[in-house]
């Protein structure tokens, strides 16, 4: 449907000042920080995306996503029996094998997250993109996380875009699928509200923001554009599509700031893993350091902490 598209006009100076504001919003304290982080945990795909990951880096990941926070940290806030886990294990197509047997072995239902279609910079063939998704699905992926052509957007391609997110859609079956759109590389948050809407009627399960590997990543302006899509789909539609912010997002202020605004935006029915996940791999350390000054009323040494 380009009608819905061809007249965007995003009052950028609007935005900017709004997301100045959402970053001067005050922290919530006490039980109910703890409460907000560790519904942040719920949502983490935990990640590694990095050259030199191996078989164990991998499944030190997985037992880490099983079990988040200390089971005495859980304890003295009576949320040891809650079953919380990381919403999924996000690693490369080589690498989803490792993590699925890692899980299972475990004796968890996490699910396994892999980036492809060419991810970081999607410039790959669309025939070897859609190999990559199918690869991943048959490795035992239950989501995937792909990457948009950035040319297409900047060049105002929106039907070729929009077949190209389809195929992809189509090749990852039964998985779940997320749609980067790398914002930091599109140009305008009129070409961010596009994409996002271009991915959403191509049958994107989330939109992301970024693949963490571009110069800039989320950020309050792109997400609140992006929530407004997915908000004006939603209406058009009767369809709810998930958000997932990812790259940068380091603090446990931060983790909290983003689920605020998912509640002021969507509404608290997005705050599931089902509807919102943060893309992240350092963050989880920081939420843990929060839930243990919280209890211990102190930080924690470095060997305190050591699975972080």
């Amino acid at each position: 449907e380009l009608g819905w598209i061809s007249k965007v006009h995003v009052n950028r100076p609007a935005v900017v000042r709004h997301a100045e504001r959402i970053k001067k919003w005050r922290t919530v304290k006490g039980n109910w920080q703890a409460a907000w982080l560790l519904k942040a945990v719920t949502c983490i795909d935990l990640t590694t995306l990095s050259g030199d990951d191996t078989p164990s880096n991998v499944h030190r990941l997985c037992f880490k996503a099983k079990h988040p926070i200390r089971e005495d940290l859980l304890k003295a806030l009576d949320m040891h029996d809650k079953g919380i886990t990381v919403g999924a294990v996000c690693v490369y197509p080589a690498r989803v094998t490792d993590a699925v047997n890692a899980l299972k072995a475990a004796g968890c239902n996490i699910p396994v997250a892999s980036v492809a279609a060419g991810f970081p910079s999607g410039q790959t063939p669309l025939e070897i993109k859609l190999a990559e998704i199918k690869l991943a699905v048959e490795y035992g992926a239950r989501e995937i996380d792909i990457v948009i052509s950035r040319s297409l957007v900047l060049t105002g391609q929106w039907e070729g875009l929009y077949e190209e997110i389809r195929q992809c859609r189509e090749a990852c079956g039964e998985a779940r699928m997320k749609t980067i759109l790398a914002t930091g590389e599109l140009g305008s948050l009129a070409n961010v509200y596009k994409a996002s809407m271009i991915a959403m009627m191509a049958g994107s399960d989330f939109i992301k923001t970024s693949t963490g590997k571009e110069v800039e990543n989320a950020t309050f302006p792109v997400g609140v554009v992006m929530m407004r899509a997915i908000k004006e789909f939603y209406w058009q539609t009767g369809y709810k599509v998930g958000f997932k912010p990812a790259g940068g997002i380091r603090t446990a202020k931060e983790a909290i700031t983003w689920l605020m605004l998912v509640k002021d935006e969507l509404g608290v029915e997005w705050l599931t893993p089902e509807l919102f996940r943060l893309g992240a791999s350092s963050l989880l350390e920081d939420i843990e350091k929060q839930i243990f000054y919280h209890v211990t009323g102190s930080y924690p040494l470095q060997h305190e902490l050591a699975m972080a």
